[in-house]
């Protein structure tokens, strides 16, 4: 049931007794929400580190809407105040379609799409919301002279097609920084000027053995015809937001498990106040090193798949705890690391000598925030420095709560009676599916991204725009061809020799149908993880030689898989190939495997796929609600216990982050 009106989302706290997953539905969007288990066996301090740290991850949440997009603030003021204020009729269908635009630019912390990245066009006309703001108290609008001012320049950013299309634009030939939307650089930035200005600075590197990620938490900007960087830091640019986030992570320092985790949060914290990527770089050594906290946590500039050039990251923070029954399964691959990367059939020049400080290990997650709400990852690896990783190690999670809903939220919805060839198929897939998702994730996560190392002097941004789909297809390969591997039947964590076959289906039906409900008519792929999946898909059927094919029946299109061990040597073959050139910085070779076989849509086969799925009703696009944490303190002000509370409706939820978490100014020149 869609609740539109914030007076309807009250009595939503009221049943809690059956828990729900499934929530509200509109556009192509389905709202889920995750239960927060093992909660209530924590201790009180436990108790308060999460909460501590959920705070922490709520309070970043402007700086994504505005990397997104400079306008993105202003915008979402203006929408805000229209849905709670507006004094017209609200069952008309422009004020029906208002609704759903604002709910879609919520989901996408913006005005463009979270992951086709295209800008949202409206269902309703500029002569209504022109009129509808007019009804309202102009001091609740981010007016900075006059109501006509405002309309002059946001209404060409909201309505006309042609202005601002793209927030990440990743078509080959253009100049993808004056092309993208994102607010990572400055308007009169080009690419060659940020990719020369970079140059430089990694040039003048006195370490470059132990390479900063020059760029990762700065805009970069031109005063004077001279380029410059804006740091994100206290007292510097997102000063107010970043200065809310320490506040937090000093109250989180006060009830840390041990002296390492106390330190990790010390370090953090000197980081957002410095801007120093060196700091940054010892946060993360210290953080890899802390694993004996049951408590856990991300917080800051992480991935960099918005910015255009995959140099700047944007803001993220996750809450987390271990899920101790869970993580047996990633601990076995976590202390079998070298065995799979000395079995890996990569060149041995390109494998890891010594796996070194490698961790894994199943999460609860407690807290979304920044890029991994409403959307979020299902895995994480993490650092993300080459160096680091190889000296020092990483972590690698699996959000088990999170994989959790998105299957039961799957189950029986007439999705795989639809794409699926056969029966025999889809019993393998309902027998096995869930178990070998999640073990692909964990192989992903846990040893694909840890696997292999550059050349020495290899920039580990030699590979520019194609280097994040070629680092996920590196990682999902590895994971690709290690779930079929005899040795995981022998770790115990499949239960046979067949299990994995389910994987292998599922992972190419995506990658070369199902994935393309996500992309408009007429649009090619542009989002990293899905020119990651049909990377693979692709290369393996133009390579397959009928082991596996397209056919048609009763004019549908079916995968079918006729020898799925020939699958796993190919997986093999272009895993060797994807290390070569990410460990050489191969940037041709990339960029001919990405626009051969990940960027262009078959219109026919286009065309069907969003046909049937149509005629299924389902979302293509999922994401979640957060929970609430409920504290509860004594008559001194201390806090004595913190429960977990589900129900709040969507529109609530996104006004009071709006209210509660409102920390930088509608413009951040």
């Amino acid at each position: 049931m869609i609740l539109s009106m914030i007076a309807c989302t009250q009595a939503s706290h009221a049943k809690q007794d059956v828990f729900q997953y499934n929530d509200e539905r509109f556009a192509d969007l389905q709202m889920l929400r995750y239960q927060v288990h093992g909660f209530d066996a924590l201790t009180l301090r436990q108790k308060k580190l999460v909460y501590f740290l959920s705070e922490a991850a709520l309070s970043g949440r402007d700086i994504l809407w505005d990397q997104n997009g400079r306008y993105n603030l202003r915008i979402r003021q203006l929408l805000e105040a229209v849905y709670t204020d507006f004094k017209g009729d609200r069952t008309t269908s422009d004020f029906r379609a208002f609704e759903t635009y604002l709910k879609r630019v919520w989901f996408s912390n913006g005005i463009h799409h979270h992951y086709g990245s295209e800008k949202f066009q409206p269902g309703f006309s500029e002569d209504f919301l022109r009129a509808a703001l007019k009804t309202i108290d102009p001091a609740k609008l981010p007016i900075q002279s006059t109501l006509d001012a405002l309309c002059a320049e946001l209404f060409p950013i909201i309505f006309d097609p042609a202005v601002m299309p793209k927030r990440t634009n990743q078509a080959d030939g253009q100049d993808l920084i004056q092309t993208s939307a994102a607010n990572y650089y400055g308007p009169d930035i080009t690419q060659a000027e940020a990719e020369d200005f970079y140059l430089r600075m990694k040039e003048a590197d006195p370490d470059p053995t132990h390479p900063i990620m020059f760029g990762m938490n700065s805009r970069l900007i031109k005063e004077n015809g001279q380029l410059r960087e804006q740091v994100w830091r206290s007292g510097g640019l997102y000063g107010p937001a970043i200065d809310r986030i320490i506040y937090w992570l000093q109250q989180a320092k006060t009830v840390a498990e041990n002296a390492k985790q106390a330190g990790v949060i010390q370090k953090l914290i000197d980081y957002y106040r410095s801007g120093d990527l060196r700091t940054f770089d010892e946060y993360t050594i210290l953080w890899v090193q802390e694993t004996e906290g049951d408590v856990d946590f991300t917080n800051g500039f992480t991935e960099s798949y918005g910015d255009p050039l995959g140099m700047k990251a944007s803001w993220e923070g996750l809450a987390n705890f271990k899920d101790q029954a869970a993580t047996a399964r990633t601990e076995k691959l976590s202390a079998n690391a070298q065995w799979f990367e000395d079995h890996s059939p990569v060149d041995p020049r390109f494998k890891k000598e010594n796996c070194r400080g490698i961790t894994a290990k199943v999460i609860v997650a407690a807290m979304l925030g920044g890029d991994l709400y409403p959307s979020t990852a299902i895995g994480i690896n993490l650092p993300n420095s080459n160096w680091v990783r190889a000296e020092h190690g990483s972590k690698s999670v699996t959000i088990g709560n999170l994989t959790d809903a998105y299957n039961k939220a799957a189950h029986g919805n007439g999705f795989q009676e639809e794409f699926v060839i056969d029966q025999a198929t889809r019993d393998l897939i309902n027998e096995y599916g869930d178990a070998c998702d999640d073990l692909h994730t964990d192989l992903h996560e846990c040893l694909g991204h840890g696997s292999g190392k550059l050349l020495p002097g290899v920039d580990a941004d030699s590979l520019k725009a194609y280097g994040s789909a070629i680092e996920e297809a590196r990682a999902d390969l590895f994971g690709l061809y290690y779930v079929a591997d005899p040795k995981l039947t022998e770790l115990g964590l499949t239960p046979n020799a067949d299990a994995y076959k389910s994987q292998y289906y599922t992972y190419l039906m995506n990658g070369l149908m199902t994935q393309l409900v996500r992309i408009e008519p007429g649009n090619n792929i542009e989002e990293a993880h899905m020119r990651n999946r049909a990377l693979v898909a692709h290369w393996v059927l133009d390579h397959a030689n009928g082991a596996v094919q397209l056919i048609q029946r009763e004019s549908k299109t079916y995968v079918q898989i006729n020898d799925y061990a020939a699958l796993r040597g190919l997986f093999g073959q272009l895993l060797a190939e994807i290390q070569r050139i990410k460990s050489e910085g191969d940037f041709e070779a990339a960029r001919n495997l990405i626009e051969t076989y990940a960027v262009k849509v078959d219109p026919t086969l286009h065309a069907e796929v969003l046909d049937r799925y149509r005629a299924l009703n389902l979302a293509p696009y999922k994401g979640f609600i957060n929970p609430e944490y409920i504290v509860q303190r004594d008559s001194k002000g201390d806090i004595t216990d913190i429960q977990v509370r589900y129900g709040e409706a969507y529109d609530h939820q996104m006004l009071r982050y709006s209210r509660d978490y409102h920390f930088l100014p509608y413009v951040n020149d």
